[in-house]
């Protein structure tokens, strides 16, 4: 275990390009980007003033897990984890890099969430409580919280440079993207979630729902359509362990339940200032973060 969460990438001889809830992203030239997962951690869409050691490893390396198992679906955008092939100018931070960074393929982003729901929860139950659909799609009555769907559906979401991303219909989202390119993420988005359902299941885990991010490169005069971002964590999905699985109710997790139950039992207006985490919650996220990793990959954390 890490002895201190890591929250800021140190100077690691690149100019930053942005920096998010979790990642900071930096010019890596030649078309590539170096993308650095710190130890932040986000709740009720404010960055903590607590990390979670070792969050940054655990889904760098949980998502390089997935890029490698699902790439025969789609093609990604990952060049290289190895810090022996980030830039040259990287090579006094090696240590802070290592296991928390990929070097990727520029891309342009698509401003679309692109969403996969197995299991009636979060949003999605609410929607359907309200209206009896989801997204636009209408479900059958009767369906409890967390009961799982009679079919995968895809449910796109606007992105939010700040605030909660908004479910929106698919027709929205094909006139955003143009009919092809929607077309194509619907469909990658429901392959990639059935492929990776089906290992997690086999590893004691249903994934409720995920999101996946795509970007489009030039390839041959056309625009190509790739995964990028983060691939089936515990910050982009909702895991549940199987043995546990009762519907009816909310279920056990594995992603930030602890946090977030402590935020609501301290009362906290999820406004500014930002409270810091008790070491015990912060033990026990890390914890299952980690076993959501280990029973994914099979491997212990490099």
């Amino acid at each position: 275990m890490s002895a201190s969460p890591l929250l800021s990438t140190p100077a690691i001889g690149l100019p930053l390009l942005r920096r998010g809830k979790v990642r900071d992203v930096f010019e890596a030239g030649d078309d590539q980007l170096l993308i650095v997962a710190t130890d932040r951690i986000s709740a009720f869409d404010h960055v903590l003033g607590s990390g979670i050691p070792d969050k940054g490893r655990i889904l760098t390396q949980l998502s390089a897990f997935w890029f490698g198992r699902l790439g025969e679906v789609t093609p990604h955008h990952v060049l290289s984890t190895d810090v022996a092939d980030f830039p040259a100018a990287t090579r006094s931070a090696a240590a802070d890099l290592a296991g928390r960074s990929m070097l990727v393929r520029r891309t342009r982003p698509l401003p679309v969430e692109c969403v996969a729901r197995g299991y009636l929860e979060g949003s999605g139950w609410k929607d359907y409580q309200a209206t009896g659909t989801l997204c636009g799609h209408h479900l059958p009555a009767g369906l409890r919280q967390c009961d799982q769907l009679p079919a995968p559906l895809f449910t796109p979401a606007t992105k939010a440079e700040s605030g909660h991303d908004e479910n929106i219909t698919e027709a929205q989202a094909a006139a955003v993207l143009g009919p092809d390119v929607f077309s194509q993420v619907k469909a990658l988005t429901l392959a990639l979630y059935t492929a990776g359902a089906a290992h997690a299941a086999a590893r004691g885990i249903l994934v409720a729902d995920t999101k996946f991010e795509f970007g489009l490169v030039d390839q041959n005069g056309t625009a190509r359509v790739i995964l990028i971002d983060e691939v089936l964590t515990p910050d982009s999905s909702r895991f549940w362990p199987a043995d546990q699985y009762a519907p009816g109710g909310p279920q056990p997790s594995f992603d930030k339940q602890f946090v977030r139950e402590y935020l609501e039992r301290i009362a906290w207006n999820k406004q500014p200032p930002v409270p810091s985490l008790p070491d015990d919650v912060v033990a026990r996220t890390r914890d299952k973060y980690l076993d959501a990793f280990r029973r994914l990959t099979g491997a212990d954390l490099a």
